[in-house]
């Protein structure tokens, strides 16, 4: 009688292997993550094709990035698109990922040549969106295909120097166990595609999609496989289109691309300070101005407030856009240490243009913008406040002060209000440093 084969279980989120099939993963917790795998073979000792090399002695000319002609995905990725590299872009169902990726090889097809492979939809929708969108070009070729394996045969065929695949959970590979978009069959793409980059030096875009939880669909392992992972989000009720990197072995994950969408397709915005304001003049009352950390982009925001008496015997607190914890507890330190009657009065506390900041180093831009609602004074004009409100009512410092303050003077602002601690010289500025917030609302009063 046959011996029957020995099979692992392993868990697709952490990689743990039990030789039995466990409801919940011992190792990360996680439920009905176990597969079932057929164990790895033993290793045969082969002969190399090519003997190893001192490092010092690769060519690292070969991977110099290459633009993709938006550059805003060329500053989150890095400096470009790294030949041979895998990039997996996710996001939300209808955030604009096809859009954005179909603008990046209209432009990659202005000099070179792209091929577009879709697997969600037909050649003929995809040709109407490029027309409204302006990305009908010449060398970009485009396939409706689901098999992995005729994909790989039009590489073959027009032999591009980038391979856009929307999107992996709709991509099949024959041979794999599963239906597309399953683990075993996400996986199977993933590891083929990416075999595909590194062997012929073709950089290659996914589109990937995403969970309930805002995580990329399918197992873990796909990060793991590929160089660079995206994550594109917005909010349906904005045009506003955020571009973060998750995992960049190619550069830092801390850069973050703004983009537009608009009828016409995605439009990148280089300067995006100015969709947060809605002024550029005199400041209207319950209105601050204050310049917010997106990774190591500095964005002016604005944060605007509005106090007026409550219809119930319980004040509300409305926040939009901010962190809905720390504007209550601002605005608790604002009565406390600066004797402002905020605890018997509705606080809207909302930052302008749709965008979200959970950074405290906008607590006085919270604080004298309520404050400034309660008194109906305006703030003066051409004025950045930034710090953190402690608890105490002393002003923090916050990191990066520098590159804030430099963001406001390139749009113009000429006064800034910051906490004390450092000797900060900005051309054209002039920066006020105060202790506490009561001394803050003392400079403006």
């Amino acid at each position: 009688m046959a011996k029957k084969p020995r099979v692992v279980h392993t868990c697709t989120e952490c990689g743990y292997t039990s030789p039995k099939w466990l409801g919940r993963c011992p190792e990360c917790g996680s439920w009905g993550t176990l597969q079932e795998e057929a164990p790895a073979a033993t290793p045969v000792t082969l002969t190399p094709n090519a003997p190893a090399r001192p490092i010092t002695a690769v060519d690292a000319a070969a991977t110099n990035a290459m633009k993709s002609g938006i550059g805003e995905l060329d500053r989150v990725l890095g400096s470009g698109v790294v030949p041979g590299s895998v990039v997996l872009m996710a996001g939300e169902p209808g955030v604009g990922k096809s859009t954005l990726l179909l603008e990046v090889a209209s432009k990659w097809a202005d000099t070179r040549t792209a091929l577009y492979v879709t697997a969600e939809e037909s050649a003929g929708q995809v040709r109407a969106r490029a027309e409204r969108t302006g990305a009908l070009k010449e060398n970009l070729y485009l396939a409706s295909e689901p098999n992995l394996d005729v994909v790989f045969g039009h590489v073959d065929q027009v032999k591009p120097s980038l391979l856009i695949v929307d999107s992996v959970q709709t991509m099949h590979a024959a041979g794999v166990e599963g239906v597309a978009g399953g683990v075993a069959q996400s996986r199977a793409v993933t590891a083929a595609l990416t075999s595909l980059a590194k062997t012929t030096n073709l950089p290659v875009l996914l589109v990937g999609h995403v969970t309930k939880d805002g995580n990329v669909a399918g197992p873990r392992v796909l990060e793991h496989l590929v160089d660079v992972v995206l994550n594109f989000e917005g909010d349906r009720q904005s045009q506003l289109r955020m571009l973060r990197g998750i995992k960049n072995r190619f550069g830092a994950t801390d850069e973050v691309g703004c983009f537009e969408q608009t009828a016409d397709g995605i439009r990148e915005v280089p300067d995006p300070s100015g969709l947060f304001l809605s002024h550029r003049g005199s400041t209207p009352d319950g209105s601050a101005v204050t310049v917010a950390m997106d990774g190591v982009r500095p964005m002016l925001a604005e944060v605007q407030a509005l106090t007026v008496d409550p219809v119930n015997k319980s004040p509300r607190r409305v926040v939009t856009g901010l962190d809905g914890n720390r504007v209550p507890m601002v605005l608790a330190v604002l009565q406390a240490r600066c004797g402002e009657r905020t605890n018997d009065k509705d606080a809207y506390v909302a930052a302008v243009g749709g965008g979200r900041i959970t950074e405290t180093a906008t607590d006085l831009a919270v604080a004298l913008a309520t404050w400034s609602s309660l008194h109906e004074r305006p703030l003066p004009p051409k004025t950045v406040v930034i710090g953190e409100v402690g608890l105490a009512g002393e002003l923090r410092r916050v990191p990066n002060l520098g590159r804030r303050l430099q963001e406001a003077a390139r749009l113009g602002y000429t006064r800034a209000i910051v906490p004390t601690g450092d000797d900060l010289r900005v051309e054209g500025m002039r920066i006020q440093r105060v202790a506490t917030l009561s001394e803050t609302i003392g400079l403006l009063a």
